[in-house]
């Protein structure tokens, strides 16, 4: 079992790696992910990476989880829970990089998002400003690779409160 405790010793405070959807907490993934790399080969977006300590993480510098469960059906160990339940808890959060908060037209978010959760206000002498609606947001990342300023991050829910 990895001491995650003593590897933070050695390493700059990072933000918690994005785990696949329906992944267990945390402590379980760890303590049961046997680093075989069979999720990483079943994604087919090819966002599932192999992150810190060889362990997989999602990268959406690329591409978006389109939820298809390939990762949950390829993995032999008990690190999913069912996929009847919610995915995760990520949203997006667009922070003060982007264009529109520079008066430059921009919707490049709003275009790539399925379920419309990114809406635009319209403003006076401004450009129109991306607004998220949190329970429309499925946390799938398809705005994060499209952002020309890499503004938009996907964080957990529990972290946006």
């Amino acid at each position: 079992m990895i001491n995650q405790g003593r590897r933070a010793l050695f390493r700059p405070q990072q933000d918690a790696p994005i785990r696949m959807p329906w992944t267990v907490v945390e402590n379980d993934f760890l303590a049961n992910c046997t680093r075989c790399n069979q999720c990483i080969d079943a994604c087919e977006p090819k966002i599932i990476v192999k992150g810190s300590g060889g362990f997989p993480s999602i990268d959406f510098s690329h591409n978006e989880c389109t939820f298809c469960q390939q990762c949950v059906q390829a993995c032999p160990e008990p690190v999913f829970r069912s996929i009847d339940e919610q995915p995760w808890q990520l949203k997006a959060q667009i922070n003060d990089g982007c264009l529109a908060q520079q008066r430059v037209e921009c919707r490049s978010c709003g275009d790539s998002c399925e379920p419309q959760a990114i809406r635009f206000k319209l403003t006076v002498g401004m450009a129109a400003l991306p607004q998220i609606d949190l329970d429309q947001c499925n946390g799938c990342g398809a705005c994060v690779s499209v952002c020309p300023t890499t503004a938009i991050t996907m964080i957990s829910k529990q972290e946006k409160q």
